[in-house]
């Protein structure tokens, strides 16, 4: 998968909050950093990974355009101030945040700009998010079968998207689970909470976990050094096949991100 397994997300986060949360996670060995530029953290983003002092080739970076930017005369001068505040020439992957509201600028103006940032060299991989099966089909019939490396949606224990996932599966497309843990709904669920208690773990590396045991990517935020820490020991633990099917069995169609502007017909 192109996309890291385990990244760092970085949505609400602002000012020396994500400076500071940026900073330590690259400090405990983070090299995948989540962004958008509806964020408005791009440039402290760039600051900490300048400070940081590790090289650009070590790192992973993705932000996500806004629905603002979608015309042609504009996503790609966006992509480039993304890029001045970011303080790189490339990101690594380049995100369609929202499909546009009411339509307003069509799939194919959108998706055939952001098709030639990549050709220009300003983004290495580009991707979607908050695509159903409709806009991803539009979306491929733009760009093709193969430039779609991810779609970066809302999964959780709560809310698995498994028509949505399928798809993406039979096409090749990656998920990127957003608010894997729930808004920390999931972590006081009492199978998640037993399941951490059989592995000496906590609620949310099971959680994580489960995830990347999916094929999924995930991009837990945190403030807190030792959540950061945690988090990213999610990544050496290996769920039985029992836990993941107790896990699956959660499934109840929770959908916490749903804003009215902007949502889709969901799947």
């Amino acid at each position: 998968m192109i996309v890291p397994a385990l990244g760092l997300g970085t949505f609400r986060l602002k000012d020396q909050v994500v400076i500071d949360s940026v900073r330590q996670s690259l400090e405990l060995g983070y090299r995948a950093i989540d962004t958008a530029q509806i964020y408005g953290n791009e440039a402290e983003i760039g600051q900490a990974i300048a400070e940081s002092g590790i090289a650009r080739d070590q790192l992973f970076l993705t932000s996500k355009i806004w629905t603002d930017n979608f015309a042609a005369d504009r996503l790609i001068p966006s992509l480039e101030q993304s890029l001045r505040k970011l303080r790189t020439d490339h990101l690594d992957l380049t995100l369609i945040h929202w499909p546009s509201p009411g339509g307003a600028v069509p799939v194919s103006e959108f998706m055939g700009a952001l098709m030639e940032a990549r050709e220009r060299g300003l983004t290495r991989h580009i991707g979607v998010s908050n695509f159903t099966i409709a806009l991803l089909e539009e979306a491929m019939a733009v760009v093709g079968d193969q430039a779609i490396v991810t779609n970066q949606i809302e999964l959780h224990p709560y809310l698995q998207n498994r028509a949505l996932v399928d798809f993406m599966h039979k096409h090749g497309i990656a998920v990127t689970s957003y608010m894997t843990l729930g808004y920390g709904k999931v972590l006081n669920d009492p199978v998640i909470q037993a399941i951490a208690t059989r592995h000496a773990a906590s609620p949310a590396q099971v959680t994580l976990a489960w995830a990347m045991q999916l094929g999924h990517a995930v991009i837990p935020s945190s403030t807190r050094r030792e959540n950061l820490a945690s988090n990213l020991q999610a990544t050496a633990l290996r769920l039985s096949d029992e836990d993941m099917a107790q896990i699956t069995a959660l499934d109840r169609g929770d959908r916490l991100c749903d804003p009215a502007s902007l949502a889709p017909a969901w799947d």
